[in-house]
């Protein structure tokens, strides 16, 4: 029986991890389909607090990992396939073992949906990129791209254009899915460049290791074309890596879970961390200080039941 397992291994994950070692309730984590989150896809994060001239992303996951380790908390490679929530103790199926503990915290994360070139994949962290935050300094004075049609596209865009040349704005249609205020906030910006009717084709440059150009598509006229770019940052969403809890806690229509209030969802003894329910901030030391309150919250209700 365990008193608590963590979905996830990324910040969130990891901070729960920590936190819930030093109080000494020896919990399991459960590394998911992407060990390490979001992080483990970036190079050079410069916005994580403490580190004056940055840390690679892997470093940073990693770290945080060995120092829950080294507090008592045990790790478990697998990915979450079923959760039987409707009586505690839970139950969780990592693979196929199956698992009882007494509290869960799920922080499994959000992906973000990519465009599916060939060479989009191997170039993530190297130019390509899913966080205008996260990357956008690495592109003071160059050229760089933003391909989607929603709110985030248009956020994305417009937060590019403090850093880069240029911003070229790749939609494939002309109607968009921003909100007419976002949409006409990213239209009065004088170095948002709009490339309409347009799909991205793909990536250059894998030999070279670095994001050089696109291949761009004209969807009215059919003709291809080559546009130089040094940061390609997709924007059409996250999505929740919740599946497993479909039906079985409350969700959005988007799937993020529905918080309760601090870390909690609509199961008791069950709680939330990072982006699995934030789809506003998205950051690696937001999803700490949720790890960290998930943590604790599951500290004290399973103080409060004697454990």
């Amino acid at each position: 029986m365990r008193n608590v397992v963590i979905i996830g291994s990324g910040c969130a994950g990891n901070t729960a991890a920590i936190y819930a070692a030093r109080a000494n309730l020896q919990p399991l984590v459960v590394t998911g389909h992407e060990p390490g989150g979001q992080l483990s896809l970036t190079t050079l994060v410069e916005n994580y607090p403490g580190f004056p001239r940055g840390i690679d992303g892997p470093d940073l996951v990693e770290n945080m990992k060995r120092q829950a380790i080294h507090f008592g908390a045990e790790y478990l490679d697998g990915t979450l396939l079923e959760a039987d929530l409707s009586k505690r103790p839970f139950r969780i199926r990592v693979e196929e073992e199956w698992i009882e503990t007494r509290t869960l915290i799920i922080a499994s994360g959000a992906s973000a949906r990519w465009l599916g070139l060939p060479a989009e994949q191997r170039l993530v962290g190297h130019g390509v990129s899913s966080c205008a935050t996260c990357d956008g300094f690495f592109y003071r004075d160059k050229k760089i791209m933003v391909v989607g049609g929603g709110d985030s596209a248009m956020e994305e865009a417009i937060f590019l254009t403090r850093f880069g040349s240029e911003v070229a704005l790749v939609h494939r249609r002309e109607t968009f899915r921003a909100s007419k205020i976002m949409l006409d906030r990213a239209r009065a910006n004088p170095k948002i460049h709009w490339l309409l009717n347009t799909v991205v084709a793909d990536v250059h440059d894998v030999e070279q290791g670095i994001v050089t150009g696109v291949t761009l598509c004209d969807l009215q006229t059919g003709k291809s074309y080559r546009r130089d770019v040094d940061g390609f940052f997709v924007a059409i969403g996250h999505v929740p890596n919740t599946k497993p809890f479909l039906g079985k806690i409350e969700l959005d229509p988007d799937g993020y879970i529905v918080s309760k209030g601090g870390a909690r969802t609509s199961v008791t003894g069950v709680f939330h961390a990072g982006d699995v329910q934030d789809r506003v901030y998205r950051q690696a030391v937001t999803a700490a200080g949720a790890g960290c309150m998930a943590a604790m919250e599951v500290e004290r209700f399973l103080e409060s039941e004697g454990h």
